[in-house]
């Protein structure tokens, strides 16, 4: 039902869509509540901001609250019921959402040492050409192997196949113990599981991630498109490198 979703329908089957997927609703003023007046900025995206916040019970949490004018309807519908139907170590977990007219936020379990891409700066490249990486190899090759695991749960295992479409260093977050979690799902593509390759009408991702045939319409993409992005962003692990400009690292459908 997801997967023919329009932008044609208005909030209320927006809402009565998503309820189906199973996290919990929060309406707008609990939102701002445990972001008290989002106040405690933590990332900013292609399609929205990201506050940290608390819940009642303390549990600390991410905040997504996405842009009116950068993130359309289907954004919300696509990062909603996508992640709402995984359940894994290496996946980021949902924890609700909100729809209020054009308000939408989504909350999620907080990653207190945030991207990958904070790890992997190009500026630790040393004057004879060497990189000098923020942490160890052995943890950055346990990082990429926790990545590897949550693609493969999602190609899979997961009952309805995923395919993220853009894996990169800032979609890769990491917790108190750097176990990486793979995040935001906007431009994810729910997928039969019979059907190895998957039609798209427009091409998706980061552009410097993207695998060539994400930008041929007439072959249509699989799971190896996930794979391409991974091996682009192992690369950047290894060897400290970064987008060239800010251009190249938003997220979008071209």
């Amino acid at each position: 039902m997801l997967n023919n979703w329009t932008l044609t329908r208005n909030g209320k089957d927006l809402e009565a869509l998503i309820r189906n997927c199973g996290p919990k609703i929060f309406k707008f003023s609990d939102v701002k509540k445990m972001t008290n007046s989002f106040i405690d900025e933590v990332g900013r995206g292609g399609s929205g901001t990201v506050y940290k916040g608390k819940l009642p019970n303390g549990c600390p949490v991410a905040v997504k609250l996405l842009d009116a004018s950068r993130c359309n309807g289907e954004d919300f519908v696509n990062e909603v019921s996508s992640i709402s139907k995984t359940s894994h170590k290496n996946i980021v977990a949902l924890l609700g959402f909100c729809l209020e007219g054009s308000k939408k936020a989504i909350i999620y379990e907080f990653m207190s040492n945030g991207s990958l891409a904070n790890f992997i700066d190009n500026d630790r490249i040393t004057s004879n050409n060497s990189y000098n990486p923020l942490m160890s190899w052995e943890k950055l090759q346990q990082i990429a192997l926790g990545i590897n695991r949550g693609l493969g749960y999602l190609h899979q295992w997961c009952n309805t196949r995923i395919l993220h479409l853009d894996i990169k260093p800032q979609n890769i977050l990491l917790d108190e113990n750097f176990i990486p979690k793979i995040a935001d799902f906007g431009l994810a593509k729910l997928c039969p599981s019979r059907e190895s390759i998957t039609p798209m009408k427009q091409a998706r991702g980061t552009i410097r991630y993207v695998a060539p045939e994400v930008w041929n319409r007439e072959f249509g993409i699989s799971n190896k498109s996930d794979v391409y992005s991974y091996g682009m962003m192992i690369l950047d692990m290894v060897g400290g490198r970064k987008n060239l400009n800010a251009e190249e690292s938003h997220s979008s459908q071209m």
